[in-house]
């Protein structure tokens, strides 16, 4: 019988472990390579292919010349080459799927759902390909026709993060391959292997040379300076952390780059006095635990009224307590480890801040012993408002609970952060639903709900959460430009 040891042996050996520039799988032009760590050991999968500057430099030769090319092949064939390739992830679901948890640490289950969730995208553009409209009107004087046309920006630089290494590429491959435009992609140093694979399942789907072009590095900022200050790049797509996007937005403002950002959040999960407490605590198991918390939609303040505040936080931590910590590849276990020993170190600090100001810890706390960046779940009390995690996004299985005594309360506790991302809402009044959703500062809301993600809702932020939208009938726009033509008769 093969185990699941047998089986991650077997699913990182078959793995190309280079660069993949051109079409072709090429080692780093400076024969660097870099390890890749399982979280729940320490231990060391396997070592890939460092990109160097140069090597970015020749994946945007290569996206550059592919470019026009590309932008001729005909929507309804892009679309197919999405599709295959979605047929493949979801053929080789279980593959797929341990690659993410031995390189990202969640689940077993939580990994299938996200191949199933990142795979998606992929169908998903593949048939917006076929959607994308211009116009042909007739000019208000009357004496010309107006012609709008809309065409691929060109080449793109997508940065992708390590909390979900499959759907976090998908989402902006497959508007971008719809739209026309080839790719330099920069995953994660952490989380490079499923990328690995999925470029292989693209080009086996017929993806031509050139369009995607991946270059794993330890040293994002010198290959990717390079390639945001070259004039033949003209999209910038990033998902990670405000600080970084701000510092990218700076240096695409050089070239004039289109950006879509999907950054930084500080969601605030709201249950209101009439909320069904059922429906609310199934709610934050979703938004607090999906993703270990390692999310950006994560749930990271919980505003409770203070009239249902002590039972709501009795039957959360009830919840989280009987929650099972242990590696991904074991099926008993619900919470894989975070992603490396600076993460967890992280949130035990944010943890202690808060219980040295005061709050009170219901329960987790303290990380286990033994080998991995395990950190239990944990519930904490009266969480002061000068606590830093009420202003720093957790990143982890942490839920700190506040009170509130009026909704005028709830939403200016709610809204007071730089953050803009999501927000959640639990209640059984629809007037109340409509004000306090209507009145949230944030690009997304989750009404009764702990879960967002939607392939078709556009995905995104406002204020400090980022630009643009990913996903949804409007995901497509951020690769396409329109053009113009005044026709006279």
């Amino acid at each position: 019988m093969t185990t699941i040891t047998d089986a991650a042996t077997a699913a990182v050996a078959r793995l190309d472990k280079d660069l993949f520039i051109g079409g072709e799988w090429r080692p780093a032009s400076g024969g660097g390579r870099f390890p890749v760590e399982n979280p729940a050991t320490g231990e060391i999968l396997c070592e890939v292919a460092d990109a160097t500057p140069e090597d970015g430099a020749a994946a945007l030769d290569s996206a550059a010349a592919a470019q026009p090319g590309w932008a001729a092949v005909p929507p309804r064939e892009r679309g197919e080459i999405l599709r295959r390739a979605y047929e493949a992830l979801i053929r080789r679901t279980d593959e797929v799927a341990l690659l993410i948890t031995l390189e990202m640490g969640k689940s077993l289950p939580e990994s299938r759902a996200e191949v199933a969730y990142g795979a998606d995208y992929l169908r998903w553009f593949g048939e917006e390909a076929v959607r994308v409209a211009g116009e042909w009107k007739t000019g208000s004087a009357g004496d010309g026709r107006i012609l709008t046309v809309r065409r691929p920006v060109g080449p793109a630089l997508l940065i992708t993060p390590w909390n979900a290494p499959l759907a976090m590429l998908t989402r902006k491959i497959g508007p971008a391959v719809a739209a026309g435009c080839t790719t330099v992609v920069k995953p994660a140093a952490q989380t490079p292997l499923t990328a690995l694979l999925l470029a292989r399942l693209l080009t086996e789907a017929g993806l031509p040379p050139g369009v995607l072009n991946l270059v794993p590095t330890t040293a994002a900022g010198a290959v990717t300076e390079p390639l945001i200050a070259d004039r033949r790049l003209r999209k910038l797509s990033f998902t990670g952390s405000t600080e970084v996007g701000r510092t990218l937005l700076r240096r695409a403002a050089d070239n004039v780059l289109r950006t879509s950002m999907e950054l930084g959040g500080n969601a605030p999960f709201i249950v209101c006095a009439d909320a069904d407490l059922d429906s609310a605590v199934d709610g934050a198991m979703v938004a607090k635990m999906r993703n270990l918390g390692e999310a950006c939609i994560a749930a990271n303040r919980f505003l409770v009224h203070e009239t249902v505040a002590d039972e709501f936080t009795r039957r959360l931590a009830a919840r989280m307590s009987a929650l099972t910590v242990g590696p991904g590849t074991d099926g008993s276990a619900a919470v894989g480890p975070l992603i490396d020993a600076r993460q967890r170190d992280r949130v035990a600090g944010l943890v202690d801040d808060a219980v040295a100001r005061g709050a009170q810890l219901v329960c987790g706390g303290r990380p286990g012993p033994g080998a991995g960046y395990f950190y239990p779940p944990t519930v904490l009390a009266d969480v002061p408002a000068a606590a830093r995690l009420t202003r720093e996004e957790i990143f982890g299985p942490v839920a700190p609970i506040t009170t509130f005594g009026s909704d005028e309360q709830a939403l200016a506790m709610a809204n007071d952060t730089e953050f803009g991302l999501v927000g959640y809402l639990f209640t059984r009044d629809l007037g109340r639903a409509v004000r306090m959703t209507e009145a949230l500062e944030t690009g997304m809301v989750g009404l009764n709900r702990g879960l967002v993600s939607d392939v078709a809702a556009p995905f995104g932020g406002i204020k400090q959460s980022g630009l643009g939208r990913e996903g949804g009938a409007t995901g497509i726009d951020e690769y396409l430009e329109t053009q113009y033509v005044a026709v006279g008769l």
